[in-house]
């Protein structure tokens, strides 16, 4: 006889025990999700993410002219910014202090594995500097901000965007993945900074001295910088690309050479 249970047929049930992980892609996924959540929760972070950019744009609609910056050159500049703070910086941070207290060793043993975790962060930096840009654009929009972006200049800006947080990415794997989650809080914090004023992110390159373009052109930040505001202006660049590809592989042969999952 069969037993039934609120209509259930209850020999129909498999009550045996299923220990087999979660799919691969519900793994990563869930772990970019819980990564998004710590990250957002991180004071420092948000400094970095939305404060710091939101308040550049706000002084450069007042002030800007007074230092040769228009509405037109700041504001694709801040997207390059907040996209370099959060996939380089915030990223070197965060992953080092992970490794200091054994996070990456731990979860890189579970079914995650090493590359679901490094997926993961993939996803959750690149989800991360998404919203940021959004929410800059609306903020620079309200501004006053009149992008005269061309169908053309998509398709450059969006590869040089990709590009870019890979580059940044590999970067703060390379840092954080060697160093001491002090040196590389210090580091890291002092490069964002560097990149700020002679990177040529918030800056045009040519507002730069002749004679040290060509050092500041080669380094990645003035790459997704010109590319972003040539965007703006309408206007398609392809030479940031090479850049952008070249920092790409070198950091990333870098972060797999040095890179290690413990302290």
């Amino acid at each position: 006889m069969t037993a039934q249970q609120g209509g259930i047929d209850m020999t129909a049930l498999d009550l045996r025990p299923a220990p087999q992980a979660a799919p691969a892609a519900a793994r990563v996924l869930n772990h970019a999700a819980t990564e998004i959540r710590l990250v957002m929760r991180n004071g420092e972070q948000l400094l970095l993410a939305l404060v710091i950019p939101i308040g550049i744009l706000v002084a450069g609609r007042f002030l800007g002219d007074r230092v040769g910056l228009t509405m037109d050159a700041l504001a694709p500049s801040i997207l390059a910014l907040a996209i370099w703070s959060t996939c380089f910086t915030s990223q070197a941070i965060m992953t080092g202090f992970e490794r200091r207290y054994g996070v990456l060793e731990r979860l890189s043993a579970t079914p995650l594995g090493r590359s679901g975790l490094l997926a993961g962060k993939a996803i959750t930096y690149a989800a991360i500097s998404l919203a940021q840009v959004i929410l800059l654009v609306m903020v620079a929009l309200a501004l006053g901000w009149h992008p005269r972006a061309s169908p053309l200049a998509w398709l450059p800006a969006l590869l040089s965007v990709a590009l870019a947080m890979l580059a940044f990415g590999l970067g703060a794997l390379a840092m954080a993945g060697s160093l001491k989650a002090e040196v590389t809080l210090g580091l890291a914090n002092l490069v964002y900074i560097v990149g700020v004023v002679v990177g040529a992110v918030v800056w045009p390159l040519a507002d730069y001295p002749r004679a040290i373009r060509p050092v500041i052109a080669a380094l990645p930040t003035t790459a997704l910088g010109e590319s972003l505001r040539a965007w703006g202006l309408g206007q398609p660049l392809w030479w940031p690309l090479l850049s952008l590809a070249i920092w790409a592989v070198a950091l990333g042969l870098l972060a797999r050479k040095v890179f290690t999952w413990i302290s």
